[in-house]
């Protein structure tokens, strides 16, 4: 779906030419179903978002303001595509979760700081296989929305 849609977005991150760190956004509506699918539910027009994919960054170029960076960017991207919100889906784990690394801190308050707040209700599933599994399965995922003029 990025690379069929016109109105995607890549911000990739190099050191010394070598990449280490990529984000991705798109225009809901080029998203596949299972992402569209809360938004019509609740009665919201994916067409009226723009979805922010996935965000890499090597561990050790963390911290360095980079995750700013790739919102500022897709953030623009946004606006100039004609976009007013933006939106992105983040993983739920429990606190207990085997992956979880012991130096663990969520990003939540890094996503608040920036103007975007888990909405109620606005949720998913997405398949993939995690490390440790044999097999593909669904994961919980809860949407974080903001509005840009705000």
């Amino acid at each position: 779906t990025l690379v069929a849609s016109p109105r995607s977005t890549l911000v990739m991150v190099r050191d010394q030419g070598a990449v280490v760190g990529a984000s991705t956004a798109l225009p809901l509506a080029d998203e596949e179903e299972d992402f569209r699918r809360p938004f019509l539910a609740a009665g919201l027009d994916p067409g009226h978002f723009y979805y922010f994919g996935e965000s890499l960054l090597l561990i050790s170029h963390r911290g360095r303001g980079l995750g700013h960076e790739f919102f500022d960017r897709r953030e623009a991207a946004a606006r100039r595509h004609g976009f007013a919100r933006t939106c992105f889906c983040a993983v739920v784990r429990p606190q207990d979760h085997p992956r979880r690394p012991s130096d663990y801190r969520s990003l939540e308050p890094f996503w608040e700081g920036r103007g975007y707040r888990a909405e109620p209700g606005l949720a998913t599933e997405y398949r993939w296989q995690d490390l440790d599994e044999s097999q593909e399965s669904p994961k919980p995922m809860q949407f974080w929305l903001r509005h840009l003029d705000r």
